[in-house]
């Protein structure tokens, strides 16, 4: 019987082995043509929502503070960046007085205007709240970006742009979604805006 360190050893390795499968799933020119979504929208001075659930919405703040901070710093103009996923207050307020399918929804409506970009994050891709705020910005002239895993969901066929990591695990979908929005975020910092 193996030792348990041996058995981890190769838990480990068997798990780095399909997280990369899991990044080499995303075609490259389609991540680069996402970057330049991103990068389009900064320099035309639109602004750009993100939001997502759970681990998703931990991204969207992270990629919203690394795209708001350090690729402002390194581009002509600052990032009109904000995540719809961080305000506890009006998420849950809107949750208890509507309901919680209508939390990014209703932020849009007050903040969103036509030409703006909204980049969901979603592993399953059917999250109601994210459907409805896909469908509303479609509805509303706003652009879309959207990170998904492999089963693409109802956000899949609304997304005017789409990055579907071809796996089932939330942990590695979640993780590569991240390392393509740090890639977008190091793009505009190491190759310019």
């Amino acid at each position: 019987m193996p030792a348990p360190h041996d058995v981890t050893l190769d838990w480990i390795a068997d798990y780095v082995t399909a997280q990369d499968r899991a990044i080499r799933s995303v075609p490259p020119a389609e991540i680069a043509a996402a970057i330049e979504v991103v990068k389009k929208a900064g320099r035309e001075g639109r602004r750009i929502f993100v939001c997502g659930n759970g681990g998703n919405a931990a991204n969207a703040a992270h990629f919203t503070t690394d795209l708001g901070k350090n690729a402002s710093a390194a581009a002509p103009r600052p990032f009109k960046v904000l995540c719809i996923a961080d305000n506890t207050a009006w998420m849950t307020a809107i949750g208890n007085d509507f309901t919680f399918d209508d939390v990014f929804v209703r932020q849009l409506t007050n903040h969103a205007e036509k030409g703006d970009l909204l980049i969901l994050s979603s592993v399953s891709g059917n999250s109601p709240n994210l459907v409805a705020a896909c469908q509303w910005a479609r509805e509303h002239g706003l652009e879309t970006l959207a990170l998904v895993g492999g089963k693409r969901g109802k956000v899949a066929p609304l997304a005017d742009h789409l990055l579907v990591i071809e796996e089932g695990h939330y942990g590695r979908v979640e993780d590569a979604q991240m390392n393509i929005l740090h890639m977008i975020c190091y793009a505009v910092c190491e190759l310019g805006a």
